[in-house]
C-alpha cells in the first residue's frame, strides 16, 4: 500500500503540476486526486468532496494533502482535512516537492511529510550562482 495524495489549490495550479510530474516521470506512482479551489468556490462545499477524497485515497497508509499557499482558501481547506495521524498537510507545492513525494510512494506518511518539504526546499534555488559563473 502507498500513501494516496490530495492536492488543493487555486484553479488550476495543481492539475498543471500534477500532469507536469506524471509526464516527467512516465507514469503516477500512488493514487491521487486534485480539488481545484475557484473564486466563486463554496469552501464549506470543498471540504465536503475533500473528506470524501481522502476516504477514497486512505488505502490504510493515510493522505498526504498538498496545497499551494498558507493561509489561503485552498490551505484553509487542506487543514481542516487533518484528522489525528491519517492525514497530514504540506503548503507551498512546487514541482520539486510533488516529484519527490511521487520518487517515495512506499514511505510511511510522517516520513513522507519530511520528504515533500526537503523536495520543496531543496527544489528552490538563487540561480545568480549559475548566471555568474557562466
Amino acid at each position: 500500500m502507498t500513501v494516496g495524495i490530495l492536492i488543493v489549490t487555486h484553479d488550476e495550479i495543481g492539475e498543471t503540476l500534477m500532469e507536469t510530474a506524471v509526464s516527467a516521470l512516465g507514469f503516477c506512482p500512488t493514487q491521487c486526486k486534485l480539488l481545484k479551489v475557484r473564486r466563486a468556490s463554496d469552501p464549506d462545499e470543498l471540504v465536503k468532496y475533500a473528506r470524501s477524497y481522502c476516504e477514497q485515497l486512505n488505502s490504510g497508509d493515510g493522505v498526504l494533502v498538498l496545497t499551494d499557499m498558507y493561509g489561503s482558501t485552498p490551505s484553509n481547506i487542506a487543514c481542516k482535512l487533518q484528522s489525528g495521524a491519517d492525514t497530514a498537510v504540506v503548503a507551498g507545492v512546487n514541482l520539486p516537492m510533488l516529484i519527490r513525494t511521487f520518487n517515495y510512494p512506499m514511505l510511511p506518511l510522517a516520513e513522507l511529510v519530511e520528504k515533500a518539504v526537503s523536495g520543496g526546499r531543496e527544489g528552490i534555488m538563487d540561480c545568480r550562482a549559475d548566471a555568474q559563473r557562466s
